[in-house]
């Protein structure tokens, strides 16, 4: 049995996602046993807030002049018709039924459902609103008119904090773990979470996931999954494309086989070596003295790939511009290492990465 904090936490959630007054959602939630994604998903199958609107009769006049009034009127059927073919568009389509010219019963059916353009409008306006800025993308994507939003420069409350969202700089201390880089990309038809698989709009827990980001928060999903490290959100805008299920790499057998035509066969076979040599290969560049205090940076390059590496604390900045250049030589010429946020160009390689506070940071390559 929940808790009366996880009870009103609940009650709060499902009133933020669905729009219903308390009374309602209370409604759903006792029908469930305090059970939100039970409760939400009941919700959404009894086709959401339905209402019906009822016009009283209105007789006719026998042969009396009618009175104007600067209070009150006599409505006809079709004065409702006219007058209500400007409503807000989030209303749902009326009908009329029974009754003769001048009376009838007026039914509203449920709310339309909101397409993707405006779900999508809506989450990056709230997202502005809670600090996001938008950022040209400079690596991969190249010809496309993706917009992506990130909120660096704050640190997201979580639900059960009564702080607002608080200012935090670029910098990581040490000790940190680094940061979860998770990108949130919205489609025509769902959104995905990196390469992930494709979620619906309408989906209750999709609906808690954007519910989440709209008030500033980071999704209880993505904060399990961080596991106690900062979480970086980019949200990029795909409204223009369809999602479709991206073709999988063909990969050649790689197992062991047989040589035939031997009475007694020898069994042969060569596995793919290639991203442990590569691993090894990349590690090898840098000599980290285990003795001594270590760090890991992520390194972002200018080809938009990414690469986690491990360095001690007097390592210089040279050392980690050499590691660089090694890493990717095709990308080995006039280039610049900057910091995320705030974006600071990287010029003393004789610092250390301590004197620099580089210890568990993200750094960023990028050509002149």
């Amino acid at each position: 049995m929940s808790t009366p904090v996880e009870s009103m936490e609940a009650l709060s959630e499902f009133v933020a996602v669905t729009g219903v007054d308390a009374e309602r959602a209370r409604f759903f939630l006792e029908s469930s046993g305090w059970d939100l994604q039970l409760a939400l998903a009941s919700f959404f199958e009894d086709g959401g807030d339905e209402c019906e609107e009822v016009v009283a009769p209105v007789p006719m006049s026998s042969g009396l002049p009618s009175v104007s009034s600067s209070t009150a009127r006599i409505t006809r059927l079709d004065d409702l018709n006219t007058s209500h073919q400007d409503s807000s568009d989030d209303e749902g389509q009326r009908f009329y039924a029974g009754g003769s010219e001048h009376s009838g019963q007026q039914i509203v059916g449920p709310p339309r459902r909101r397409g993707a353009n405006e779900i999508v409008d809506h989450l990056f306006k709230e997202a502005k609103e809670h600090g996001a800025v938008p950022v040209e993308s400079t690596t991969g994507l190249r010809g496309s008119k993706t917009k992506m939003f990130s909120g660096g420069g704050y640190r997201l409350g979580t639900p059960g904090d009564d702080s607002p969202s608080s200012y935090v700089s670029g910098g990581h201390s040490a000790g940190a773990l680094p940061d979860m880089h998770v990108v949130l990309k919205l489609w025509r038809n769902g959104f995905n979470l990196n390469d992930g698989e494709l979620r619906e709009y309408d989906d209750p827990s999709s609906s808690l996931f954007l519910a989440a980001i709209k008030r500033g928060e980071v999704p209880q999903e993505l904060q399990r999954r961080a596991r106690g490290a900062q979480v970086s959100l980019d949200m990029q805008d795909h409204r223009d494309k369809q999602y479709t299920v991206p073709q999988r790499t063909f990969q050649a057998f790689s197992g062991h086989g047989q040589k035939l035509g031997s009475p007694a066969p020898h069994v042969v076979g060569e596995t793919s070596r290639e991203p442990v040599v590569e691993e090894q290969a990349v590690d090898a560049l840098v000599e980290v003295d285990e003795s001594a205090p270590t760090t890991t940076l992520q390194i972002r390059f200018a080809d938009g790939s990414r690469l986690l590496q491990r360095f001690n604390h007097t390592h210089r900045l040279a050392d980690l511009r050499r590691f660089v250049e090694q890493a990717r030589p095709t990308l080995a010429r006039c280039f610049v290492l900057m910091t995320t946020f705030p974006n600071k160009e990287l010029n003393d390689d004789e610092q250390t990465l301590q004197q620099l506070n580089l210890l568990n940071a993200v750094i960023v390559q990028r050509v002149k």
